[in-house]
């Protein structure tokens, strides 16, 4: 009968945990979820073109990879909220097949247009 209460305890215990702002059993082992921030500022703009858009990351000194999340972030919302599906096509630079990125002062600018499935 002890047996049976403990369990249900636990098992109560386990639910209640995942209401609220808590954060579930992350909480309880430390792991980051998605209110961990991104590295580097990023805001998008939208083009004259309808889907197209640029990304503006605040990142004088970084790489590519080290600022792709922080860029994606935003145009992923945007594209996602805006026309239904997250897909996006960025411009890439020929020579490294990687994204193409403009420096303008401390800001390394991205463009992407948001496509259809």
């Amino acid at each position: 009968m002890q047996f049976v209460k403990f369990t249900s305890v636990v098992v109560l215990t386990l639910f209640v945990s995942g209401c609220g702002e808590g954060g579930g059993l992350r909480g309880f082992f430390g792991g980051d979820g998605p209110e961990t921030g991104l590295p580097y500022r990023a805001s998008l703009s939208r083009a004259e073109e309808p889907r197209s858009f640029t990304v503006s990351v605040t990142a004088s000194e970084a790489t590519v990879n080290e600022v792709r999340e922080s860029a994606r972030m935003p145009a992923t919302r945007h594209c996602l909220e805006t026309y239904g599906g997250s897909d996006v096509n960025w411009l890439t630079d020929p020579a490294s097949g990687d994204w193409a990125f403009a420096r303008n002062g401390d800001f390394m600018v991205f463009s992407g247009r948001c496509t259809v499935r």
